[in-house]
């Protein structure tokens, strides 16, 4: 071999292994593949399993990393200039329109990815309490709740940075339904907006948020996330193979042998040969190259989907923010629209008292629906057969349930944000209703 050839091999060498062992040790030397273990079951690389929706996540992510980091170097964060120098990037930096198209789509896509696969785990009762010693499954969900309130986070500390009507007024909304939050609800607003209203610390504060304070708090939480799944002992449908691997030992007769002993032979098998050990090897295959192969797939469908959509859907630009011009309605970001409708619905009067939907349904709702999801773990009586299955007969109750409140949440989203117009009447898309003016 030329040392051409081997310095080449040495490069690819953990990546192309070819024996078991040089896959196991490929793992141990690399530090980026040192994120996966040694061997990983077959069932677990499906993509019918987990739908790869975390990698998915992570992969937006780091595009949101990357198309960002182009974006900070050319975007000023001050309200004298910041619509310009996004209208700039726009119209006159060249592929600055991509880039920001990209961002925009990688944007909504992560939060559609995260909700997704928070679903999947609640569906496939994968937050259960089983798998390896020291498993402890509940925490690593509350570690994915808290990444889906950061995504959340990321996305609306993003939408203000354009500083245009439509930014002004949706983060506007949505300051006000933090406001109504019992005790601390004017001080977190005014921590928030770094006063009374929308000015220019509420755009330092947001751009601070967006660009450091959130992305760190998102990078830790990601690192524990995986950790935790590795401490876990893998994906849940991991347990599902070592437990149907133990069945079947106990239920299949040892294959005749001999087992050797001082006084000479006996006939039967050997405690080897009855153990579970084998059937879990057979069903697991060694890491590398098969999960960096998925990983990089998914990682270039990703980019390829986000780069495609930021040519087609351009990134909207309004109007310069205008306090003195109020759009009707103003309409929170499309995640949070499903708020903004429980508080219109939930705003009524009885006699001479009105019910504060803000309070009701933008704050005491959302926040009993996320405490329920984190204790749900602890409370499910579920078998720990039930775990990594999709749609265990045992769960049929509770992912109904659950289901049910999923698409009561999308509903009231397409109806807040196809069907409410001015004053937040009732409206249909077809008709006419104020619109916000687009720069073109």
């Amino acid at each position: 071999m030329s040392g051409r050839d081997g310095f080449i091999a040495r490069l690819f060498r953990s990546w192309i292994p070819r024996t078991p062992r040089e896959s196991s040790e490929a793992v141990v030397r690399n530090i980026w593949l040192h994120a996966f273990p040694a061997r990983i079951t077959k069932r677990s690389l499906s993509w019918l399993a987990s739908g790869w929706l975390g990698t998915a996540s992570l992969h937006l992510f780091i595009v949101l990393c990357l198309t960002g980091g182009v974006l900070m170097f050319l975007y000023v964060p001050s309200v004298e200039r910041a619509y310009e120098s996004v209208k700039d990037i726009e119209f006159v930096v060249s592929f600055g329109a991509w880039i920001r198209g990209t961002h925009r789509v990688a944007a909504h896509l992560m939060v559609v990815a995260v909700v997704l696969h928070l679903v999947r785990v609640f569906l496939t009762g994968a937050y259960k309490k089983e798998g390896a010693p020291g498993a402890h499954r509940p925490l690593n969900w509350c570690v994915g709740l808290a990444l889906l309130v950061l995504t959340f986070g990321l996305s609306f500390t993003g939408y203000l940075l354009p500083w245009d009507q439509l930014a002004y007024w949706a983060v506007t909304v949505g300051t006000q339904i933090a406001a109504a939050a019992p005790l601390v609800g004017e001080q977190l607003r005014d921590l928030l907006l770094g006063g009374t209203v929308v000015g220019q610390p509420t755009l330092l504060r947001f751009y601070v948020l967006h660009c450091f304070v959130l992305p760190a708090l998102t990078i830790f939480l990601v690192a524990w996330h995986m950790w935790r799944i590795r401490k876990d002992g893998g994906l849940a449908v991991a347990d599902r193979v070592a437990e149907d691997a133990r069945e079947q030992a106990a239920i299949t007769p040892p294959p005749p042998g001999k087992t050797y002993t001082l006084m000479g032979t006996t006939p039967g098998g050997t405690v080897q040969a009855s153990s579970s050990a084998g059937l879990i090897e057979q069903a697991s295959t060694p890491s590398v190259p098969a999960v960096p192969r998925r990983t990089m797939a998914v990682f270039l469908a990703v980019l390829a989907l986000c780069s495609v959509l930021g040519l087609l859907l351009h990134a909207p630009l309004e109007e310069p923010a205008n306090p003195a011009v109020t759009p009707n309605p103003a309409k929170a970001p499309w995640y949070f629209l499903w708020l903004q409708e429980l508080v219109s619905i939930l705003t009524f009067r009885i006699g001479s008292f009105v019910v504060d939907g803000t309070l009701v349904g933008g704050i005491l709702l959302p926040g009993v629906l996320i405490g329920a999801l984190g204790a749900w773990p602890y409370i499910d009586k579920s078998p720990a057969s039930a775990a990594g299955v999709w749609f265990h007969p045992s769960r049929k109750v509770q992912n109904r349930v659950f289901l049910l409140l999923l698409f009561a949440c999308v509903v009231l989203t397409i109806i807040g944000m196809y069907f409410r117009g001015p004053y937040w009447a009732w409206t249909w898309p077809w008709g006419e209703h104020a619109s916000h003016p687009t720069l073109t």
